[in-house]
């Protein structure tokens, strides 16, 4: 055989390649990617108005997609919210007991839940992870379990850390065959983060480069992409090629380095001819951490106060249940499929399992909470109706402490990590109620002016507590 002939033949079989991948009708059974930040608050980006943060990938993706304005996690803090954004049920039916699930923390994610990727498996999808985990992690508590990482929770490959990586004995680690570090099953790339300044910079390129390389070996096939940066959680790291490129600081270089992920991923599934099969949702797990935004000093942080990003216009963020540590970015972009919509419909992360799993043509599990969202993003395409917006916000404890209907919102207790007096403190006996679409920084109470809509708000808060009581969190 010449080598002239191996040459046509070799040129003949990429375009087929490209062909078949591109030959899927764009919704039978799209691609999904998943982008989850990590405590970037609302205001952290280009499109949202911050005036020296550039975001222009991410922009991209907001311009030509669904962008809701009204996006809310169930959650304020890591482990709660992620559960939720997996399994689309509320953080009251972990069975986690605490928001955060640290290293040496007993509870995992329970084999009994469906997530997201073991539901996508079932339809043939490959399911591969890119970022942090945080939904426990193998210790002596739990008998060094291989059950708490992804790999037993519908995921095939996975690199990331087992928590978020400023815990000292934080992990980075890779799925591996014939890995038995920590466990069966995988291998530690290094240990002790932050303290090994080297990993904690390479995260965010590293998981990227994993997840263009998992989009070109899956380009076939359909693929469910989750990846869940590190950043901008504290302490930050930037690569070095993103140091100093950002008029905001460290803070601005970070955000340059995950926008810059967000594009070279889209670059991958243009490149492979999959972009119109494709839906590619971008989100964050909670608001800013604005307790360090007057600490100019710190043992593990630093200088933490200029490192802390923005949740306006809304009151307090990470670790509180007002706005500002729930509402947080939610885009969904997919070519073909979706026109360019600024959404003010209120929607949440659980909303995404049901969508996708809809999106994907599997089934949605029983005791999945959030809704199918389809004519939301893509009213022209998907028509029908979408049930109102009714959620809980989730305190300390994963219950219930604040409640939403439409435009008004009930607070019966309040939650905040700024170590300050409330502005107002709540309870059952004596609610907060706001209209946060005329009140986005909660400060007027309306509870006495609208008693109706205060004992119906009420009603349902005591209605899903005594729904999670009764569940008492236990596996289905």
């Amino acid at each position: 055989m010449s080598i002239g002939f191996l040459r046509l033949l070799f040129g003949l079989c990429i375009p087929a390649a490209s062909v078949a991948a591109a030959a899927r009708e764009a919704t039978d059974r799209p691609n999904v990617v998943v982008f989850f930040l990590d405590d970037s608050g609302y205001g952290d980006y280009s499109h949202t108005g911050n005036p020296v943060i550039e975001t222009p990938h991410i922009s991209k993706l907001a311009a030509e997609g669904a962008n809701f304005t009204q996006f809310t996690v169930t959650s304020p803090a890591c482990s709660a919210s992620r559960y939720s954004l997996l399994t689309g049920r509320y953080p009251g039916r972990s069975g986690f007991g605490n928001w955060v699930i640290g290293p040496q923390s007993k509870p995992h994610l329970r084999l009994a839940e469906t997530t997201l990727p073991e539901a996508l498996k079932k339809k043939g999808y490959a399911t591969g992870m890119f970022g942090k985990w945080h939904l426990g992690s193998p210790n002596p508590a739990n008998g060094m379990t291989p059950d708490a990482l992804p790999l037993a929770h519908g995921f095939d490959v996975w690199t990331g850390t087992n928590v978020s990586h400023d815990y000292d004995d934080a992990m980075l680690l890779r799925s591996d065959p014939s890995g038995r570090d920590p466990v069966p099953g995988y291998s530690v790339i290094a240990r002790n983060l932050p303290s090994d300044r080297a990993a904690s910079v390479s995260l965010t390129a590293r998981y990227t480069s994993a997840a263009v390389e998992f989009i070109r070996e899956k380009k076939d096939v359909p693929f469910f992409a989750y990846i869940a940066h590190n950043q901008p959680h504290l302490g930050l790291f930037a690569g070095d090629e993103f140091r100093g490129v950002s008029r905001r600081g460290l803070l601005g270089d970070v955000m340059a380095e995950i926008d810059d992920s967000v594009g070279r991923v889209m670059k991958a599934l243009e490149e492979n001819g999959i972009s119109g099969n494709t839906l590619v949702i971008f989100s964050s797990d909670n608001g800013p951490w604005i307790r360090y935004q007057d600490v100019a000093s710190d043992a593990k942080y630093g200088e933490a106060r200029l490192h802390v990003g923005y949740a306006q216009p809304f009151r307090d963020g990470k670790g509180s249940n007002w706005e500002g540590g729930h509402r947080v970015a939610g885009i969904f972009h997919w070519p073909g499929v979706i026109d360019p919509l600024r959404q003010l419909e209120p929607a949440s992360t659980l909303d995404v399992l049901p969508t996708v799993l809809a999106l994907c043509g599997a089934g949605t599990p029983a005791g999945v909470e959030g809704r199918d969202i389809r004519p939301l993003i893509a009213p022209q395409r998907f028509k029908g109706s979408v049930p109102p917006f009714s959620f809980a916000y989730s305190g300390p404890d994963n219950q219930p402490s604040a409640y939403r209907e439409g435009p008004w919102k009930l607070h019966v207790r309040t939650t905040s990590q700024l170590r300050v007096d409330p502005a107002f403190s709540a309870s059952r006996g004596k609610p907060l109620l706001f209209n946060i679409e005329e009140d986005p920084g909660e400060r007027i109470d309306r509870a006495a002016e609208q008693p109706d809509i205060t004992a119906r708000l009420l009603g349902r808060l005591d209605a899903l507590s005594a729904s999670l009581a009764t569940d008492g969190a236990a596996p289905r």
